[in-house]
């Protein structure tokens, strides 16, 4: 971590001094000086300014690469020893978005256990710790609210959004504990405020966000949206809620297409598996839907959003409930919404929702077609090459036992299904190793399948990807629909 000289705000700026470049006779300024403030081999992020030091989140701890505990630190500009705020070895890590707010330090962190490797479905929350550290207090509940965004500051508190239910509600949490939290009409996907005015990024299901006033939401600040609305009118989720066969209720979503139908049928499954679909505007569902696809969601267990229960039923037991519950959705989506082709059936998923996807080829035969994509398809050969640390595995499954009982890549001979395998070329998390051999083995069985592999990209294509890319993926992925599950 590095530190530049600046000028007192307060004080006149001096003229940079000028020089002459050695070459071309050109003029250049001199840059403040930088100065290092930390050392070593370990991970600094997250920096802020308290007023007189700079606090930054790192593990700077013995053994800090054999586990996940990370803690507060000033670093003082004189370059002296960090001073550490917290501390880890309790159970409680810090993990992003420290903010100074009148004698206190906010900060996301969460629950990482006293051996320092716990996470699964461990919700962020919102920590409070006194300038000169200490006793450090958690905020906002550990069963229920599950941080979405960064911290900002309001006054004497922070602003910030709880994922409930596949939405975003922001809230606003004092040093005392207090929540306030707006309830608006759509999914809060960040905040801000200043000078006295709070407003957030609202998404909706005809708009991937605009930015409105927390307390008069209505209307919108901005109409970015206008243009895409005015192409092609964005289709609104129909919410439901179906019953698993042990009784456990199923929250999600179709987007159905215009038309009497009967409309083909994608079960499009979310990654994760700590994340969650919602209602708000999401552009594969409008792209699937508008080509004349019925596109079916929901947020099994293993999802946020929905307390601490509902994702730890997925703990150690991947494969399991979570197939229940999407099967279950499924059924209970084609059997409710009107015109939804019961025997027309295809699957995709990215990521976990690859995961889950080519578990359930393996063990079911009613769909036409999948596709699986950035897949995180066996336990055993993450251990070392993804860039998600050895810890997820052992976390997510257990034992050696239970990761080759829950690997798809071990279940390849029982697929039947036509299925395309989408990777990319840069994917660190899923590496592509992985992809080639599950494409590799289902092509020596005779399966119909092809392997599309975008050079250049990584794990994030379909979020983040180069545009030509992202677009191109969309099209290969109707030209695979079109192929195994015709529209009309």
């Amino acid at each position: 971590m590095f530190v530049l000289d600046l000028p007192d705000p307060g004080s006149e700026p001096p003229v940079p001094p000028v020089g002459r470049a050695a070459k071309g006779g050109e003029a250049f300024r001199r840059v403040p000086e930088a100065r290092q403030l930390s050392s070593g081999d370990f991970n600094h992020h997250s920096p802020a300014w308290d007023g007189d030091a700079v606090l930054a989140i790192a593990a700077r701890h013995k053994d800090w690469d054999d586990d996940l505990r990370e803690d507060l630190y000033r670093f003082a500009p004189d370059g002296s020893a960090p001073v550490r705020l917290t501390d880890s070895c309790g159970g409680h890590g810090a993990n992003a978005s420290p903010v100074v707010v009148g004698d206190w330090i906010f900060f996301v962190g969460y629950q990482c256990g006293l051996d320092g490797r716990s996470f699964f479905a461990e919700s962020p929350g919102v920590y409070v710790v006194s300038h000169e550290g200490g006793d450090v207090r958690r905020l906002t509940g550990a069963e229920s609210v599950h941080l979405d965004a960064d911290l900002v500051a309001d006054g004497d508190g922070v602003l910030t959004v709880d994922l409930v239910r596949g939405r975003g509600v922001a809230i606003r949490v004092d040093a005392s504990g207090e929540v306030a939290r707006w309830e608006l009409p759509g999914s809060v996907q960040s905040v801000a405020a200043a000078a006295g005015a709070r407003v957030a990024v609202l998404a909706t299901p005809s708009s991937p966000g605009e930015v409105v006033l927390l307390d008069r939401p209505e209307p919108a600040l901005t109409d970015f949206s206008a243009g895409l609305r005015d192409a092609s009118a964005p289709l609104v989720p129909i919410e439901l809620v179906a019953t698993a066969a042990d009784g456990y209720p199923v929250h999600g979503w179709v987007v159905r297409p215009d038309g009497d139908g009967p409309h083909p049928v994608l079960l499009v499954i979310h990654g994760g598996p700590f994340t969650a679909f919602g209602d708000t505007f999401f552009d594969e569902a409008q792209v699937y839907a508008t080509a004349g696809y019925a596109v079916v969601m929901c947020n099994p267990r293993g999802s946020a959003g929905y307390g601490r229960a509902h994702a730890m039923a997925l703990h150690k037991a991947f494969g399991d409930r979570d197939a229940v519950d999407v099967l279950a959705f499924l059924d209970h989506a084609i059997a409710v919404v009107p015109g939804l082709a019961a025997d027309r059936v295809g699957v995709m998923g990215g990521s976990y929702g690859g995961y889950l996807t080519a578990w359930l080829i393996a063990g079911e035969h009613r769909f036409a077609g999948a596709i699986i994509e950035r897949a995180y398809l066996d336990p055993r050969s993450f251990v070392g090459p993804s860039d998600i640390g050895w810890h997820f595995v052992v976390g997510c499954h257990g034992d050696e036992a239970r990761m080759n009982a829950q690997s798809p890549l071990r279940l390849v001979s029982q697929v039947r299904t036509p299925t395309l395998v989408i990777h990319s070329e840069n994917d660190l998390r899923c590496p592509l190793a992985t992809a080639e051999r599950y494409y590799t083995e289902l092509k020596q069985r005779g399966v119909d399948t092809a392997l599309l592999v975008f050079p250049g990209e990584n794990h994030e294509l379909s979020r983040s990807g180069t545009p030509h890319h992202r677009r191109a993926r969309l099209e290969h992925i109707l030209t695979w629909w079109g192929e195994h599950l015709p529209v009309g």
